[in-house]
């Protein structure tokens, strides 16, 4: 009998914007999305649009062959569903209704266009849901429009679009920076949006200014290559914009390899609009977010209790899940730190408690690894993930809890500095005590349920004991008496084993 098809459950997005037109198709609808496949192509559809009022013969042409791939690409993926929106300039050019009726026969599906208060809505559900509990301005910058709205937590407000994308800006200006500067300086000096930023973060979304941040990565020598949860004083930020420009101005940005071609004459826009931002909203920090309004597009899809989770933990529920050899045991290792803090009364944040729970869920993932590359490639494998919902400080606390429980705590077996540097010296600390009770937990149950419940912490005065159950005593040996030890010295404490 021949079985029924199973319905795939993938998603893809096909986002048709005013300077690329992308393909990404995510595992499947869920709080914590994970990219099986991310295409994009620089058409510049928005580029004379401004100037002419519309679209560019080539630049459709160009859009049009890219979504019939991209329309292929869904079909041999078999891709569940598929949603595709448009922005700016098919939104603004005199020929985008045409366009997009040839590009929905193309795509099988419709096109949503985007409103300019839609398009900053979605940017910032796209942070709600890659960035934890923001709070700040979401500035959203594309080829033709920047969005700018405001966000706290899951609450959004009214949005603002502006003409002052980068291809709309290298439009209007007719390629003069002076003229452009006059532009923007106009455009933003009295937006409302910008005025609630003094003191917060704003929050960066957009291709070139993700180009702006990779090129502050490289330079800086910073070692993370992670675009999300960058993070910038307000005040460097402002003068790496102003760096920038005299660099491109000078020609001396032409061949920066890291810069797609076709994105390279745009940075100096980006960095003079970003500039300006600045210096009237006057934040503390500015944070670059890969997520933006294709991934707000699917939050909003999502029911309430699925959005209301939090997106670090869902992702390392899903890692978890997948390397780990026991999902179940990384939760009653949860369960079994959580009674360990408790019980030394380890003070904690509920950032902190988070993050340990996370480390929990990651403390497994890197057991099929030869021993020895163990530490170093789930150090890797976590400051590298392609998740969202927490900091690069808190990437290196995770990486570094996880490293101590496979390197071990010894001087001969120390993380690489460029990490370490990321945490505060107390992160470390914390990270090196969460590592020493993993290093405990997994060697009394070989990442087994069943054998954590059964044991218990039991603090008197300078203290801590480990009490096993009668049905699990056999599990004491020496080498559990030396780990508990280690981590009793970590707490402060000295430590013992005891039978029940």
């Amino acid at each position: 009998m021949k079985r029924p098809r199973k319905r795939a459950s993938s998603v893809a997005v096909i986002d048709i914007g005013s300077n690329s037109v992308r393909l990404v198709v995510y595992e499947a609808m869920a709080r914590s999305l994970v990219t099986i496949f991310n295409e994009k192509a620089l058409c510049g559809l928005g580029r004379e649009v401004q100037s002419t009022g519309l679209l560019a013969p080539d630049a459709v042409a160009k859009a049009l062959t890219s979504l019939r791939r991209f329309r292929a690409l869904c079909r041999i993926q078999k891709v569940g569903r598929v949603y595709a929106i448009a922005t700016a300039a098919c939104r603004d050019a005199s020929n985008g209704a045409d366009f997009i009726a040839k590009a929905e026969r193309i795509c099988g599906v419709p096109i949503e266009i985007l409103s300019g208060p839609r398009e900053a809505k979605l940017s910032a559900l796209g942070v709600v849901s890659g960035i934890h509990n923001p709070d700040g301005i979401v500035g959203d910058l594309g080829g033709g429009s920047l969005e700018l709205i405001d966000v706290h937590g899951n609450r959004v407000r009214s949005g603002v679009t502006l003409p002052l994308g980068s291809l709309a800006l290298q439009d209007l200006s007719h390629k003069s920076l002076k003229r452009a500067g006059r532009i923007v300086r106009n455009d933003l000096v009295d937006v409302a949006q910008l005025k609630a930023g003094r003191g917060r973060t704003f929050y960066a979304v957009g291709g070139t200014w993700r180009a702006l941040a990779r090129i502050h990565i490289v330079q800086s020598g910073y070692p993370l290559r992670v675009m999300h949860g960058y993070s910038i004083p307000a005040a460097d930020a402002l003068d790496f914009a102003r760096r920038l420009r005299r660099l491109v101005a000078a020609n001396m940005l032409a061949n920066i390899e890291i810069v797609a071609d076709a994105r390279r004459p745009l940075l100096t826009y980006a960095a003079l609009v970003l500039e300006h931002i600045i210096q009237v909203a006057k934040p503390k920090t500015i944070v670059f977010s890969t997520f933006g309004v294709r991934e707000g597009l699917l939050y909003e899809m999502l029911p309430q209790p699925e959005r209301a989770r939090d997106g670090l933990i869902c992702a390392a529920q899903t890692l978890n899940g997948l390397l780990s050899r026991s999902a179940r045991h990384a939760e009653e290792l949860i369960g079994w730190t959580d009674r360990l803090v408790r019980v030394v009364k380890l003070r904690e944040t509920d950032e902190d408690r988070r993050l340990r729970h996370a480390a929990c869920l990651l403390s497994d993932i890197g057991w099929r690894v030869h021993p020895d590359h163990r530490g170093e490639e789930t150090l890797s494998l976590i400051t590298n993930g392609n998740f969202g919902s927490i900091s690069h400080q808190g990437r290196a606390f995770v990486a570094l809890s996880v490293f101590y429980r496979y390197a071990g705590l010894s001087e001969e077996n120390e993380p690489p500095a460029l990490v370490r540097e990321l945490v505060l010296p107390a992160m470390d600390e914390r990270a090196r005590v969460l590592g020493a009770a993993f290093r405990v937990a997994h060697l009394i149950s070989a990442a087994r349920t069943g054998v954590l419940p059964a044991t218990h912490f039991r603090s008197r005065g300078r203290k801590l004991m480990l009490v096993f159950e009668h049905q699990m005593v056999d599990l004491v040996a020496d080498r559990v008496g030396s780990r508990f030890k280690q981590l009793a010295r970590l707490i402060g404490r000295s430590g013992s084993i005891l039978r029940r």
